[in-house]
């Protein structure tokens, strides 16, 4: 039988109840549910160290950087809202338990990355908390323009975000990064929004298994199960999602 999500936008947008064609394989509903055990017990840990984070140093560092530490804004955006062009990633509304344990990641050496390891290198842990902190506070990303959902690579990633392919053992990404991608903080990120080049360039890294930080390795198996056009197609779906054309 299949298993309705309901997927709730926002207040001028009606929910949309979508049935997945084809129920997981038990292993896979098995895997996706012991992999968010697993991070919600890392971000309960990640959590504990959230207190006292300063959102005014935070805005401080953003916007000005400190000594020998660049402004975030010169490649995120004077608002955290990314760079579409340089592939730089909307951090703007996102978990700030998420964006802490990724400026860890960078620091220590987990997540690689030439720009920002030595950005995340110099900057201590009262300084990565008030940034996150800061980042989190920001308005998240808000559809204002209407994409074009006329294209067949559209329609795939719509597919592909929405229902997964069983066939391959993909699950859809709604399925763990919520209604419209919109994240489950502070578990999974949010996916909407993003510029396509920074989603597809991770989608890459995750299949290439250059990026590593995700637990019990979900991300570099679904990464690994992707083809080319797939993560070009729901890395375009992502930038600016919509269910407007689902079910023509």
């Amino acid at each position: 039988m299949a298993l309705p999500f309901t997927l709730a936008g926002p207040a001028d947008m009606e929910s949309h109840v979508l049935r997945r064609p084809v129920r997981a394989p038990l292993h896979i509903r098995y895997f996706v549910f012991s992999f968010a055990i697993v991070v919600s017990i890392i971000w309960a840990a990640t959590g504990m160290s959230l207190a006292h984070a300063d959102g005014l140093a935070g805005a401080t560092l953003a916007q000005k950087g400190s000594s020998g530490t660049p402004a975030c804004m010169t490649c995120h955006g004077a608002n955290g809202e990314g760079q579409a062009a340089g592939g730089f990633p909307r951090l703007a509304g996102l978990s700030e338990a998420y964006l802490l344990k990724q400026l860890q990641a960078f620091s220590s050496g987990k997540r690689k990355n030439a720009i920002m390891e030595p950005i995340a290198s110099s900057l201590d842990a009262e300084q990565m908390r008030d940034a996150a902190d800061y980042y989190a506070s920001l308005p998240a990303w808000k559809q204002t323009v209407e994409p074009d959902i006329t294209s067949a690579q559209y329609a795939l990633g719509l597919k592909i975000a929405t229902e997964g392919d069983w066939s391959k053992e993909i699950p859809a990404c709604f399925t763990c990064h919520g209604a419209l991608g919109k994240g489950v903080p502070p578990h999974f990120p949010a996916l909407a929004g993003q510029p396509r080049s920074y989603t597809q360039a991770q989608l890459n890294a995750w299949k290439a298994r250059t990026r590593t930080n995700d637990p019990i390795g979900l991300m570099q198996m679904i990464g690994g199960k992707l083809t080319d056009p797939e993560i070009a197609a729901v890395s375009l779906f992502l930038e600016n999602p919509s269910l407007a054309g689902k079910g023509k």
